[in-house]
């Protein structure tokens, strides 16, 4: 890492968006590359407390001070829920967790090791984005003691002050991932399971979503397995980590359906392609652009790219990455 890390420590003094939705539910603005980004969620039940997601580092202090806006003090959190271990959605737990000393944080099986010790989910990133850019992002990952862990196996519960919730194993975008269902609010927390909606994109058509197929293990049989397991709750809400609530789900179920079917076909349009990654990436920004303007977006080219390039790139690299498992699957 650059000789500067141990000067940057995320700042004290910030004040956290906070939106009020229902049931007890917030979603706090991690600030994570720009506003409305990156969404972690507080749960409030009888003066007891949960996060989902966290974000990173930076947002840490944005977190505690959402606590202390409901009048929460950090002793009040029971639980920080990571639905997977990607550091935009887990990134800061572990200097949460330093501020939360009756909290345990809970993982999918195969994320709890990691979050322990970092070390291979650190080089991970470090595969995607290069170091400069992996410490620019996200500063030193603090792991989290074992003690602290708790391991949430498929169909798990847990108990926020009499509030039941139950972690639901989807693991089409990431291995380890799982879904929140929280009954008492019809509503299901999916992390990236079930793609990505952001509010600036809502139209008079209403809310505009896609997959996110993120390196490195994308899987679209299992994507489809996880949005039809979501709506098997019956939701009435689904609290997107990208960007918090959307309510409209038998249409974006549809939506998600045809996009992954769609990203597949892009992806096997151009797998033989010279320079295919670079192929994939224009072709993901012409589909996601035709696709926000069929559904009503008045903003040209450059306000879409300024919104989606993150994406764009990323599912371009995952959908590289879904080829090359592919090619080694078939010798």
């Amino acid at each position: 890492m650059p000789a500067s890390k141990a000067s940057r420590r995320p700042s004290l003094s910030k004040r956290a968006q906070v939106t009020e939705l229902d049931d007890g539910i917030l979603a706090i603005d991690t600030e994570y590359v720009r506003p409305l980004q990156d969404a972690s969620h507080l749960i409030i039940e009888g003066g007891r407390a949960a996060f989902v997601d966290t974000g990173n580092n930076d947002a840490v202090p944005l977190l505690l001070d959402a606590l202390e806006q409901q009048g929460l003090d950090p002793t009040c959190v029971d639980y920080v829920f990571l639905t997977h271990i990607h550091l935009d959605h887990a990134g800061g737990a572990g200097l949460l967790m330093q501020h939360l000393p009756n909290a345990r944080c809970v993982l999918h099986p195969r994320g709890a090791p990691h979050m322990a010790n970092p070390e291979k989910l650190i080089a991970g990133t470090i595969g995607v984005y290069g170091e400069e850019r992996t410490y620019e992002m996200y500063g030193d990952i603090v792991p989290i003691d074992e003690s602290r862990i708790l391991v949430a196996e498929d169909e798990d519960w847990f108990e926020l002050n009499g509030r039941r919730m139950q972690a639901l194993h989807t693991e089409g975008h990431a291995r380890h991932h799982y879904v929140l269902h929280d009954p008492k609010s019809r509503g299901v927390f999916t992390g990236d399971s079930f793609g990505i909606s952001y509010r600036e994109l809502d139209t008079e058509n209403g809310e505009f979503i896609y997959p996110t197929t993120t390196p490195a293990s994308f899987d679209p049989d299992e994507a489809h397995k996880s949005v039809d397991r979501i709506m098997a709750c019956n939701p009435d809400y689904l609290y997107l980590t990208h960007y918090s609530r959307v309510s409209d789900l038998e249409r974006l179920a549809a939506d998600m359906h045809r996009g992954i079917d769609d990203f597949v076909a892009l992806a096997l349009a151009h797998k033989d392609d010279e320079n295919r990654g670079a192929k994939i990436q224009n072709a993901m920004d012409e589909y996601l652009s035709s696709r926000l303007i069929a559904h009503g977006f008045k903003g040209d080219r450059d306000a879409i790219w300024s919104v989606l390039n993150i994406d764009i790139v990323l599912n371009a690299q995952g959908l590289v990455s879904w080829l090359e498992r592919l090619e080694r699957q078939r010798g």
